[in-house]
């Protein structure tokens, strides 16, 4: 798909077609930001079992180990994603709540002062957050589903995206 206006040039692929990381060296650096959510969704019991418990199960406090963990992830995406660029994190945010009565939306912020943007270390806090719910919680159930997985926002660089 082209979106008007933009290359459809794909960033990550060199002159003859080979995978390359993109060169930024030419880049100013700048203020960058992304935020990023993802959504998971309990069946009805288990997400009234969770909101009795505190969101807490026996593995320990579902929240603050999915925050935990998403921080983490922000941290190494460019360990995880083979063409990301390994950045500084200035500050990384998560803001997790219920969307409605049986879906946890996790928000994740990430911020850095670089010459690239940040989208994939938002995307992946929120996606990794939303699999440490996962893993805290399928000893309910299995039957929860995570996503999707969406770019909200991100500022800095040539193109703006939402509202940062």
């Amino acid at each position: 798909m082209v979106v008007a206006g933009k290359s459809s040039r794909l960033t990550h692929i060199d002159a003859a077609g080979r995978p390359a990381m993109v060169d930024v060296s030419d880049k100013q650096a700048s203020a960058r930001e992304a935020t990023a959510d993802c959504l998971v969704r309990f069946p009805a019991a288990v997400a009234a079992q969770l909101k009795k418990s505190g969101l807490s199960t026996a593995k320990g406090p579902v929240l603050d180990t999915a925050i935990i963990a998403g921080t983490m992830a922000v941290k190494r995406t460019h360990e995880l994603i083979p063409f990301c660029h390994p950045l500084p994190i200035d500050g990384c945010r998560f803001d997790i709540s219920w969307a409605n009565e049986t879906t946890l939306k996790i928000e994740c912020q990430v911020r850095t002062h670089h010459r690239t943007g940040v989208e994939m270390e938002a995307l992946t806090g929120a996606t990794i957050a939303a699999l440490t719910v996962y893993d805290m919680c399928k000893a309910l159930s299995h039957a929860l589903v995570i996503g999707p997985a969406k770019l909200r926002a991100k500022s800095g660089g040539k193109r703006k995206v939402g509202k940062a």
